[in-house]
């Protein structure tokens, strides 16, 4: 615990967000939306002037705003009970009409306009797709706009869906090269332990780099924190550090939660990568759900790790039913991953090709292919900290 202790020793961390250029602000569903009664039009109202004010600083703010199906809900009388599929995207679709008026409102008084961008999980996971998503949102920026993104899901099931919108937050953020992404949640920050458990739980104000023991404080990706609770919250905070993006957990529940930032009162940052990955390493990084998995030897992860490709004389193991092109997961002989990339070969030649020398490769699938299974230009290795940031 000595690495943990040496994390929350300072008692808090003081910040202007002034200092950021571009900020991702990240609003879930109940701090917008009262089950009851709907909207919370003041809370909406406070947290729009944070906004405006900083727009006036300088900054470019975008909004990744939840609360759809939960306003949706409400207006069609569905409180109460528990809604199947195609109900749930009914709610969204009445609920989204409502949420962008109410957020076009709320900026419009703060002297902002706005734009609405509904986005599905292939939006940002397919390329063509993502780089369509970044220039739509990079054009309402330079108009002065503020982007208000949610997921659609009007037509996103469970298959093909973000399912949370911190990790959406998180690829948007770095998706349009945020410096700081904020998530507003109903709890103040990361602890070592969930607080309303472990009444020894201690206030993490600053987390330099997200380690496994950090991950663990957020519960098992089967727990019940795993879905919208502090799991995606530290998956978002992996998305987001890597590409050099920061990133504060801190609560919402209180009217103008920015500027509670800016008051000193509590939150956690997560630093951002000293050495991040660019370009469109950004988009190999981010991937929620690589199409397959490949197992290499030692010698293969610690060539990756020093700079190389990943040659096929190195994979032990090849599964997934991917496509070339498609990003895939390499993981250590211990079952790690370690890096990312976008593998040369469709899984079936993989599978034929691996554990091969180079010079072999030719005549085993009778046509003339790549020396490496994934180049180290498409290849993503290790934390941020170790990745080839070309």
């Amino acid at each position: 615990m000595g690495e943990v202790a040496a994390m929350h020793a300072p008692t808090a961390v003081r910040l202007s967000l002034k200092s950021y250029r571009r900020i991702t602000v990240k609003i879930g569903s109940a701090l917008l939306v009262d089950r009851a009664t709907g909207l919370k039009r003041d809370w909406l109202e406070a947290l729009a002037a944070d906004v405006g004010r900083l727009a006036a600083g300088g900054a470019e703010i975008l909004v990744v705003s939840s609360g759809a199906i939960a306003l949706g809900r409400t207006i069609l009388g569905l409180s109460r009970k528990a809604l199947k599929l195609e109900e749930s995207q009914a709610a969204a679709a009445v609920g989204q009409i409502a949420l962008a008026g109410a957020w076009s409102d709320a900026l419009g008084r703060n002297g902002l306009k706005s734009g609405q961008i509904l986005l599905t999980l292939g939006d940002t996971e397919e390329r063509r797709r993502y780089l369509n998503a970044r220039a739509t949102v990079s054009t309402l920026l330079k108009m002065k706009a503020v982007p208000v993104i949610n997921e659609n899901d009007t037509v996103a099931t469970s298959e093909i869906r973000y399912g949370d919108n911190d990790r959406l937050a998180a690829r948007v953020a770095t998706m349009m090269g945020a410096d700081l992404l904020v998530l507003l949640s109903d709890i103040d920050g990361l602890y070592t332990a969930p607080p309303a458990r472990d009444p020894n739980a201690a206030f993490l104000p600053l987390v330099e780099r997200i380690t496994p023991e950090i991950e663990a404080m957020a519960g098992g990706a089967a727990s019940e924190l795993s879905r919208g609770g502090m799991r995606t919250k530290i998956d978002a905070g992996k998305i987001a550090t890597a590409a050099g993006t920061a990133m504060i957990i801190t609560a919402g529940q209180r009217m103008s939660p920015l500027s509670a930032i800016e008051r000193g009162e509590r939150f956690t940052l997560f630093k951002p990568s000293s050495h991040p990955v660019k370009g469109y390493k950004t988009w190999i990084a981010g991937q929620l759900e690589p199409a397959g998995h490949l197992t290499v030897d030692e010698g293969a992860a610690k060539a990756l790790n020093s700079g190389k490709s990943l040659l096929p004389a190195g994979v032990k193991r090849v599964s997934g039913n991917f496509s070339r092109g498609d990003t895939v997961a390499i993981l250590a002989p211990d079952g790690r991953e370690i890096a990312r990339g976008l593998v040369a070969y469709d899984a079936v030649d993989a599978l034929r090709i691996a554990g091969l020398k180079s010079a072999e490769i030719d005549n085993v699938l009778g046509y003339h292919g790549r020396s490496a299974m994934i180049h180290r230009d498409d290849l993503v290795v290790g934390d941020a900290d170790q990745a080839d940031g070309g």
